[in-house]
């Protein structure tokens, strides 16, 4: 399993409400029509504080995260090929200025209770530091940090999507340089004061001086979780 994640851009002169409704009741829809979508999910950006974290903020200024999920690399293509995404494509302009695309696999490693109730999200975009490459990433990501974050008292959900693709259109390929993210990480809490009582612990304290060993920025956001599929 794979997922697509768009960073959408909502245009200037669309009010916030008016992005939201169209991207949930307009776009999502047509979207959800894609052959072989295994699952797809709208993450509306709520709020954009760098909260409860000391650490380099990106440039990202994102109005919401889309993730759609295939069973692989050729179901994906597969679905942008198809004629169900022509009507997906002619939308976007509606209420999208842009949309980045990245593409990664996922990994659960705190999964949420099944009887957890109303949660809140929090989803963050990672930039590795310049002298770290990107296999050296991955494995301090997932080997050493994980473990790190599980230990957050509260923690209610975590998972990381480490990006293997980066696309400048549908199907096409962007390098590094012009879509420098390296993995995205979404982070359930019971409420708001949970989260912040979380980053505020020794456990929080012992994730984040090693954050500082191999990523240079953090972009966090909070969302309102849309579920289309």
């Amino acid at each position: 399993m794979i997922v697509r994640m768009g960073l959408l851009t909502a245009r200037s002169d669309l009010p916030n409400a008016a992005f939201r409704r169209h991207w949930r009741e307009v776009h999502g829809p047509l979207a959800a029509r894609l052959p072989g979508l295994a699952g797809y999910c709208q993450n509306h950006v709520v709020d954009r504080r760098q909260l409860a974290i000391d650490h380099a903020r990106g440039a990202w200024a994102l109005d919401g995260l889309s993730e759609l999920w295939f069973a692989d690399a050729a179901a994906m293509q597969a679905a942008i090929g198809s004629p169900a995404y022509r009507p997906v494509a002619e939308d976007s302009p509606h209420f999208v200025a842009d949309t980045k695309v990245v593409v990664g696999t996922q990994t659960v490693v705190v999964p949420r209770p099944p009887d957890a109730g109303p949660l809140i999200k929090r989803m963050s975009i990672l930039r590795r530091r310049d002298d770290i490459d990107a296999a050296r990433f991955a494995d301090e990501w997932g080997r050493v940090h994980a473990p790190l974050v599980a230990a957050f008292p509260n923690l209610a959900g975590y998972t990381q999507t480490l990006v293997t693709a980066r696309e400048s259109a549908p199907g096409v390929a962007a390098p590094y340089a012009a879509l420098p993210i390296d993995g995205i990480v979404e982070m359930w809490f019971r409420s708001e004061s949970d989260l912040t009582a979380a980053f505020r612990s020794p456990a929080a304290e012992r994730s984040q001086r090693h954050a500082l060993d191999f990523i240079a920025e953090i972009t966090t956001f909070l969302v309102e979780v849309h579920r289309v599929v």
